[in-house]
């Protein structure tokens, strides 16, 4: 294909069938669930545990299956729209496993000069900037994990992505959103707390969300029509849940108490 000069500007799609997401959150809080629910989904299940949904899946439990997996959802012989990758940590494993054997090696760094982490690297960034580049809404799960962030004025924890430095490093450089599942307690008008499960979207000292569209709130329902909506309204009409309190501003270190505050804890 011949390379030539724009005449005309891009336009912005708000179809969820085009976007790129990473979604991550503790075990069993509805990420799988939640992904099931994006346009005309295929999941390429590296890890048991859909056995409760009614889903299209492929088994890729190994780099090898994921790649021939790919290959199929590349040659678009299909009516898929959005294709999930649950979990992106047990495929990022396959692919240094793959890599591994492939070098006749047992661990990234039994290669000198750090030539072991820069194949695997260079093979992830590869398969998801090529899955990420076709023409369908794209989907990583991930698990959350809890993590020290050291500044010049001292410590505190922030959530994370579980994926590897050198996984996530790719993953969040190619997304368009990163959906952090959290949870909320609140009280209700008996004075009994109820814990309700929620999306956060925006960039936060003590959690890794944000949001390229612009369209999301920065808290909103961990479910699937509310976050729909957002896409189909204006984008000044989207759904707030309620006013978060982080504790902190973005960018900079959080106060001690910013890691209970982020639970929005009613009075």
């Amino acid at each position: 294909m011949p390379i030539a000069l724009p005449t005309t500007r891009s336009t912005p799609t708000t179809s969820l069938a085009t976007k790129t997401t990473l979604l991550y959150g503790q075990p069993k809080i509805g990420k799988s669930t939640f992904a099931s629910q994006f346009p005309d989904a295929l999941f390429l299940e590296c890890e048991p545990g859909l056995g409760e949904l009614s889903v299209f899946k492929i088994p890729t439990y190994t780099w090898d299956d994921f790649l021939a997996a790919c290959r199929l959802v590349a040659a678009g012989e299909h009516n898929f729209r959005t294709i999930v990758v649950d979990t992106a940590d047990n495929a990022f494993r396959s692919c240094s496993e793959h890599v591994c054997a492939k070098h006749n090696i047992e661990y990234e760094g039994d290669l000198p000069h750090g030539k072991g982490w820069s194949f695997v690297k260079s093979e992830w960034h590869r398969v998801l900037t090529r899955l990420a580049s076709l023409p369908y809404g794209l989907v990583l799960i991930s698990h959350a994990v809890d993590r020290q962030i050291e500044t010049r004025t001292g410590e505190y924890t922030k959530t994370v992505p579980s994926l590897p430095d050198r996984a996530r490093q790719v993953v969040l450089g190619l997304v368009d959103m990163i959906l952090f599942c959290d949870t909320v307690a609140r009280k209700d008008e008996r004075g009994q707390t109820a814990v309700q499960r929620v999306i956060r979207t925006k960039p936060h000292p003590t959690y890794e969300a944000g949001d390229r569209t612009g369209r999301l709130p920065d808290t909103l329902p961990l479910d699937y029509a509310a976050f729909a909506r957002c896409f189909e309204a204006p984008a000044t009409a989207a759904p707030v849940l309620a006013r978060t309190t982080p504790g902190a501003t973005a960018g900079s270190a959080p106060d001690t108490n910013a890691s209970t505050a982020r639970k929005d804890t009613a009075r």
